[in-house]
């Protein structure tokens, strides 16, 4: 039996395996959609109809039209109050309210008087990222209610500034390509590592170790498989990822793939090393779970920016695949990257699929 033919066959052993495994090949294909559409809608920075109470002492025309411009935004849902100021904590410690405007006794009065006026805005700030983003919001009516009452200040400069790339800053531009990266190093390094502890259980790896081939030969034959399913997954999140939140493709197709590609088989050679780890499918489950999902969602960029973070977790963030391939798959997708700009990344995939490829083999034929 020739090289070609021991390869092929274990491709094909694994290929049947999958076939007739209908209710995993099921879950493998529509788990990742449901993940998407799930994550894709929950996952979202950006806050609407956040409760806000609003305290007038002036109640004249000019307080009721700036009530009214926060009325009309789509972030705040707004309720007048006629309560004393002693109320305001019993709204935030209730949570009624996450924040509360209140306007001065002689606001319209000053407000003819002087350009410059203040109002109050109490927000509570137990959740640190929504309190900025509350504030971030505010400013934009005021800002708004400014410039239609003529209230324009005058500096010593302008800045002009535009947005690109995401110019409606859509949190799914963000999130998507990170789900992206998370489901197919979860689901890849799975596969692979269950497919070898499987043959362990059954008792079937000890008839392939005894046969003519050889182990290099089993990891390639066992691999292969697990590529297409994974590439056919990708591209059904991304196509779902495109017509339900009309995420944008701004690169090449065929850039797209190859750096898929070898992210794919980055993250199958993780399973492989786990599988050669692992004794049995559960030990191999808990292990792909704890090396994949945990540090994709903390470490790689997913939600937390890298840079916030502490110097010790930036530097074990370097060994997180995903990290690299939500560079890649961000950038090709929103800002239109070609491989000259996302080569560094792509020379990290390549190096940890060959070291993690290269110790499964030796432990391959030690340890199995």
């Amino acid at each position: 039996m020739n090289l070609n033919s021991r390869v092929f066959a274990v491709m094909k052993k694994e290929f049947i395996h999958i076939l007739n495994d209908k209710m995993t090949l099921m879950i493998v294909i529509m788990l990742p959609i449901l993940q998407l559409i799930i994550f894709g809608y929950a996952l979202n920075m950006e806050i609407q109809h956040i409760d806000m109470q609003v305290i007038d002492y002036d109640r004249t025309i000019s307080s009721n039209s700036l009530i009214d411009e926060f009325s009309h935004s789509s972030y705040f849902h707004v309720e007048s109050n006629t309560s004393f100021i002693s109320n305001i904590e019993r709204y935030l410690y209730s949570g009624k309210a996450k924040a509360i405007l209140i306007i001065p006794k002689d606001f319209s009065e000053m407000l003819k008087r002087d350009s410059q006026i203040s109002v109050q805005l109490l927000i509570d700030a137990s959740d640190p990222n929504s309190a900025n983003l509350i504030k971030i919001y505010c400013q934009a009516v005021l800002s708004k209610y400014n410039i239609k009452h003529g209230n324009i200040y005058t500096m010593p400069f302008t800045v002009s500034h535009s947005v690109w790339y995401n110019p409606d800053l859509k949190s799914s531009y963000f999130f998507v390509p990170g789900i992206l990266a998370m489901l197919l190093v979860m689901i890849s390094a799975l596969l692979t590592s269950i497919a070898i502890t499987r043959e362990k259980e059954l008792g079937t790896m000890e008839q392939i170790l005894v046969s003519p081939i050889r182990s290099w030969e089993i990891i390639i034959g066992k691999v292969v498989p697990y590529i297409l399913l994974a590439f056919i997954d990708a591209c059904l999140v991304l196509l779902v990822g495109m017509l339900l939140f009309h995420i944008p493709f701004q690169g090449s197709v065929l850039d797209c793939t190859i750096l898929t590609l070898l992210y794919i088989i980055t993250a199958l050679s993780l399973g492989i090393l786990i599988s050669t780890i692992a004794q049995t499918q559960q030990t191999a489950l808990m292990f792909a779970l704890a090396i994949t999902l945990l540090p994709t969602i903390m470490l790689s960029g997913f939600i937390f920016p890298i840079r916030s973070m502490p110097l010790l977790l930036q530097a074990v963030s370097y060994i997180v695949p995903a990290k690299y391939y939500l560079m890649i798959i961000r950038g090709i997708m929103i800002k239109g990257n070609s491989l000259s700009e996302l080569y560094v990344q792509a020379i990290f995939l390549l190096v940890m699929s060959v070291g993690m490829l290269s110790i499964a083999w030796k432990r391959f034929k030690t340890h199995v």
